[in-house]
Formats: C-alpha cells, structure tokens, sequence
C-alpha cells in the first residue's frame, strides 16, 4: 500500500504558508539546505560583478533568491536572476539569466530538473557555477534547448544578453 505522502499534489497556495525556504517542483516540496560560507560568498561575488556590469543596461535588475512562480503546482528559488521587465514580489516571467551555485546537495536537481524546467520556461541562459572546482557552465537556450557556451574558470566571459545589453564577468574576481 503506498504511503499518503505520496497522493499529495501541493500547490502555490500551500506553499505562500510554509515556513523556511522550499521549492515547489510538480506539486512536491522540496526543503533548501542551508547555505553554506562558500556557495554565499560566491553568490555574492557574482551577483556584484552582473550587478556592476548591467549598469549600461536599461530596465535590467539582479535579484538574489527571489521565487520565481513558473506554475501552480511549481515555485523554484534561483540564486541569481537577471531580470529586464518590471520587478514584482516574485519573478512571474522568465528571466533572461538564471545562475545556480551548485553544492553537493544541489548537484542533482540543478543540473537536472531545474534545468530542463528552466529551458522549457524559455530562460535564455542558465549558467551553473561550481565553487569548490572554480568553473562556471554557461548554456544558451536555442530551438534545440540548452547548449554548452562556456566553461568559465578564471577568465572573463563577456555575455550578449539582449540587442542592447552584455554584461562582461571576470570570473577570477567570483572565486574565493
């Protein structure tokens, strides 16, 4: 007989009323972990240097872990969104970049699920970023989905985001 827990099909509106930070993939929680001293302080890192770099970039704003709404029944929480469209309480568009700094306990649904649910929202690029092995994935969606860009480890990356907006990352000055 299978446990109720698995019946369960939670929505947005459950979700508004749990306490601590989860994700919402299909109508199934999923509880984040705790961020650690390493994946906070390149996030940072990162966000500042796309944060400095969009300054010549009208419109266009990062924001750090803020929910982004793809569904019902689906609430993800990116580490970094670039945005180009008026900023709500919540990400309800997809967002021109998303990044992910991927920890151990992450690997799996960042270069997974959330990948192919990112691709299929039609974000225009995904960009994971290992700390422990300083190299950022950069992927582009296309007609054909995600594919590679990049592989950044230490070098600079200069991304064209829109016709009138690149933003240029020197990923020397992400790692600590």
């Amino acid at each position: 007989m299978r446990s109720e827990r698995y019946l369960l099909h939670y929505t947005y509106k459950d979700y508004e009323t749990w306490q601590g930070d989860w994700e919402l993939i299909d109508g199934v929680p999923v509880a984040l972990a705790p961020p650690k001293y390493l994946h906070q302080a390149v996030l940072l890192n990162l966000a500042l240097l796309l944060k400095n770099s969009l300054k010549g970039c009208s419109g266009c704003v990062v924001v750090l872990a803020l929910d982004y709404i793809v569904s019902h029944s689906t609430v993800l929480r990116p580490d970094v969104s670039v945005i180009c469209d008026e900023v709500e309480d919540y990400i309800r568009k997809a967002p021109l970049l998303v990044a992910e700094v991927v920890s151990e306990s992450t690997v799996e649904r960042d270069e997974g699920i959330k990948k192919e649910i990112y691709e299929r929202e039609g974000v225009e690029f995904y960009m994971l970023v290992y700390p422990e092995l300083k190299i950022a994935k950069l992927y582009r969606n296309t007609e054909r989905g995600y594919i590679k860009v990049k592989d950044a480890g230490a070098e600079e990356l200069e991304v064209k985001l829109s016709r009138n907006c690149s933003v240029k990352l020197d990923f020397s000055k992400v790692w600590i």
